[in-house]
C-alpha cells in the first residue's frame, strides 16, 4: 500500500484527564506527513513495479520462455549456420552475439504490450484507474518490470555467449556502457509496445501485431549478416534501421567489430550517438502518447 494511503488513527476529541486537546502522555502528537508530487509519483510507480516483479517471481515460466528463444538462436546460428556464413575480418560468433543481445531486448519489450492488453481484458486497468494514483504509475511499473526481465535475460545470454566462444575485447567501462545502451534501448522500446498493447482489441492480437514490427527490425538489419550483403533496397533499410545502429554500437563497445570496413553511412559511422538519439525520440514521443492513451481508455 502506498504510504499516503495508510490509515492514520484519528485524534480523540476527549482529552485525557489533565491533558490539553492534541496532547498525549508522550507530548504533542506529531503532524501528519506531507507528500510532494514527485514523492507521490515515485511511490505509485514503485508500488506497481513491485506488483509486476512479484508476478515474475510467481510465474518463473515467464522468464524461462523469455530466454529460451534467444538461446536457441545462439546455438542455431553459431553452431549450425556459423560455418556457412562468412564475415570479413571477424569470427562469426563474435559478429553474431551483439545481434542476439539486441534481438533479446527488443523481443523482451513485447511483454509490456502483452501485459497491458491482458490487464485491460481482465479489468485490472479499471481497478487501477479507480485508485487515487498517478496515471503514469501503471505504465512505469509495467516498463520497469520489462527492464528487470531484460536484465536477467541479458545475464543468461552473456553466459551462453561465453560458452560458445564469444569474448569482450574492450575495457570493463566500455562493456558496462554497452550493456547499459542495450537495456536503455529495450526500456524505451517497451513504451512503444505498451502503446500497441493498449490499442489492440484483445491480447490474442498483440503477438501477431508485434511480430509485424519486430521481424523487419531484427532480421532486416546487420544483426545476423553484414548489411552490405543484402539487396539494395533491403541494404538501405538495414543501414537506417535503429536496431542496426544498436548492434553496431554494441559491437564497437564490446570490441567485436573485427577488421571489416564500416559502411559509409552516418548512422553506421556514429552508431552510439544514433542510438542515444533514437532512445530520446522514443521516450519523448511514446511516453506522453501512452499516458494520454491510458487516461482515455475505457473498459473493454
Amino acid at each position: 500500500m502506498s504510504p499516503r494511503h495508510a490509515t492514520v488513527p484519528s485524534e480523540s476529541t476527549t482529552p485525557e484527564p489533565g491533558l490539553a486537546r492534541g496532547e498525549s502522555r508522550g507530548g504533542t502528537l506529531p503532524p501528519l506527513p506531507t507528500w510532494n508530487p514527485f514523492s507521490l509519483w515515485y511511490s505509485d510507480g514503485w508500488t506497481v513495479t513491485k506488483r509486476n516483479l512479484i508476478k515474475i517471481k510467481r510465474s518463473p515460466d515467464m522468464l524461462v520462455f523469455a530466454v529460451i528463444q534467444p538461446i536457441m538462436f545462439v546455438l542455431l546460428f553459431s553452431q549450425v549456420y556459423g560455418g556457412a556464413i562468412a564475415v570479413e575480418g571477424s569470427d562469426y560468433t563474435q559478429f553474431l552475439m551483439a545481434g542476439i543481445f539486441a534481438q533479446t531486448v527488443v523481443f523482451g519489450a513485447t511483454f509490456s504490450g502483452a501485459a497491458m492488453a491482458l490487464d485491460l481484458k481482465e479489468g485490472i486497468i479499471d481497478r487501477f484507474r479507480s485508485l487515487p494514483m498517478n496515471a503514469s504509475a501503471v505504465l512505469i511499473g509495467r516498463t520497469n518490470g520489462d527492464l528487470v526481465l531484460n536484465t536477467i535475460s541479458m545475464v543468461i545470454m552473456m553466459a551462453t555467449g561465453l560458452a560458445v566462444g564469444w569474448r569482450v575485447n574492450t575495457s570493463p567501462l566500455e562493456f558496462l556502457a554497452g550493456v547499459g545502451l542495450l537495456l536503455l534501448f529495450g526500456y524505451a522500446f517497451s513504451w512503444v509496445m505498451a502503446l500497441l498493447g493498449m490499442s489492440v482489441k484483445s491480447p490474442e492480437v498483440i503477438n501477431n501485431a508485434s511480430f509485424l514490427i519486430l521481424f523487419p527490425l531484427t532480421f532486416v538489419s546487420n544483426a545476423f549478416v553484414p548489411s552490405e550483403t543484402l539487396p539494395t533496397v533491403l541494404r538501405v533499410f538495414a543501414e537506417w534501421n535503429p536496431v542496426s545502429s544498436l548492434v553496431q554500437a554494441v559491437r564497437q563497445l564490446f570490441g567485436n567489430l573485427g577488421t571489416a570496413p564500416v559502411p559509409d553511412i552516418w548512422t553506421m559511422q556514429n552508431p552510439i550517438l544514433t542510438v542515444l538519439i533514437g532512445i530520446a525520440v522514443m521516450l519523448l514521443v511514446f511516453v506522453p502518447l501512452c499516458i494520454r492513451k491510458f487516461a482515455s481508455i475505457s473498459s473493454r
